[in-house]
């Protein structure tokens, strides 16, 4: 790809020999100064899809580094997820000369402060704090020449769409926008129509949009026995490292706390826990001092550790496109994986949005199992492999709790421009250097 030769260099360490198919068509395109529109799985290498532009764009142009004025933001949904992607920068651009600066909650705001008074070539921020800091004069974006915005349908999933129109409004009309994303619902299309300039779209995920390499299964089970067949199934043969998404922040605390008790070492991460006390949990799961992690939600993203072999959702998720996002922390870098969801009577609608949005059915281990709960009877009726879908009461799942906001940004839309300048590209010819005139 004739990437910045220190670049070469940081990747050829890592021995990081072949691109993945997201990287492979995203970043000539990116270099080149177009704006994109990525969809890809989990795991299929993002980060480094918009990363390594980035950091090639930083060590050919060296641009001025001013106080207070990032050139490139990038924004995540979560404080996991923004340090995993600091983590990143930090390896690929090993042999760059860049400064980097990390903004989110949950933290004393001091060391940002000043990371950013300092200077920072690339300011990666979740939207909460990087908002309070724009509010409070600390943090200026009218430099900004690149965009990114990462996992951009779990940004609107969470609620972030407010923040985002603040945010998206303060940068410059003439930037490079990158948009990546594992799922495209309507309302990402939407906000992509209004926020990118023609963009060069890469669209490598599935049609199912569930990740191939994963065996993915469901348990019919009465709520009351969840605890105990959990407590089997980590006990099984072939469980070395597995997470466990609850529903709420309150049930993963309670649910650790009963895995201990039956002697499986167990810790919980979630919202509600500070930003060391998250870091140390995912240490733990790391370095195998416990094997099992309890998640809620906001973590399904941020959480990239390698040799996940289980992912059990013992609660089904509300959103169906959590599912995906979910069992996306196993079967990666290539690598097997199983899924397996515990699915209660009244979780029956989630399951049936889960499979229309994947657009297959999940199989179910044991379609014999009869459910105590009064709407026990479609489960029966998948025995036969008879669809009962779209007959009696829905629980609702599968509706986004976004659909009370407005789907359109307050922000202009990108317009023709080459972030490498107007006159010329990496200030050399009018022609970028990979032989494409530039925008």
């Amino acid at each position: 790809m004739e990437l910045f030769p220190p670049l070469q260099r940081a990747l050829a360490e890592q021995k990081y020999l072949d691109p993945t198919p997201i990287q492979s068509q995203t970043i000539p395109a990116a270099i080149n100064g177009q704006d994109i529109l990525g969809c890809a799985q989990t795991g299929t290498g993002k980060t480094a899809a918009f990363a390594l532009p980035i950091l090639d764009f930083l060590g050919y142009e060296k641009p001025k580094t001013t106080s207070n004025r990032p050139t490139t933001l990038v924004l995540a949904p979560t404080r996991e997820l923004a340090v995993q992607i600091s983590e990143s920068f930090r390896v690929y651009g090993k042999h760059v000369r860049f400064r980097q600066a990390l903004i989110y909650g949950g933290v004393g705001q001091a060391g940002q402060v000043k990371a950013m008074r300092g200077g920072a070539d690339v300011l990666i921020a979740t939207p909460g704090r990087l908002l309070d800091l724009m509010q409070q004069g600390h943090v200026h974006l009218d430099g900004v020449e690149i965009f990114v915005l990462d996992e951009a349908d779990r940004m609107l999933d969470m609620g972030f769409l407010p923040d985002l129109k603040k945010i998206i409004a303060s940068l410059p009309r003439k930037r490079q926008s990158l948009f990546f994303s594992a799922t495209l619902p309507p309302k990402i299309r939407q906000l992509a129509k209004q926020l990118l300039f023609e963009p060069f779209q890469v669209n490598v995920t599935p049609k199912s949009t569930s990740v191939a390499r994963i065996e993915q299964r469901v348990r019919l089970i009465d709520r009351g026995d969840k605890l105990a067949s959990l407590c089997d199934t980590l006990g099984g043969e072939g469980v070395d490292r597995a997470i466990v998404f609850t529903r709420t922040k309150h049930g993963a605390n309670a649910l650790a706390k009963k895995l201990h008790r039956t002697g499986i070492q167990a810790t919980a991460i979630h919202g509600n826990k500070t930003q060391s006390a998250r870091q140390k949990a995912l240490d733990e799961f790391r370095q195998k001092r416990v094997r099992v992690l309890v998640a809620t939600d906001v973590a399904a993203r941020g959480i990239d550790v390698d040799g996940v072999t289980h992912v059990i959702n013992y609660d089904m998720p509300v959103e169906p496109e959590s599912y995906v996002h979910r069992i996306g922390r196993t079967g990666r870098a290539g690598a097997d994986g199983i899924a397996i969801s515990f699915c209660s009577a009244d979780e029956l609608g989630q399951l049936r949005a889960i499979e229309k949005l994947i657009g297959q059915p999940l199989t179910i281990e044991n379609p014999e199992a009869k459910l105590t709960a009064s709407d026990s009877s479609p489960a029966k009726k998948r025995d036969g492999r008879k669809s009962s879908r779209g007959r009696g009461p829905r629980s609702g799942a599968g509706k986004s709790g976004s659909n009370k906001s407005r789907s359109d940004v307050q922000g202009e839309k990108s317009h023709p421009w080459s972030r490498r300048g107007k006159k010329s590209n990496r200030g050399r010819t009018g022609k970028s250097r990979r032989g494409t005139p530039a925008r």
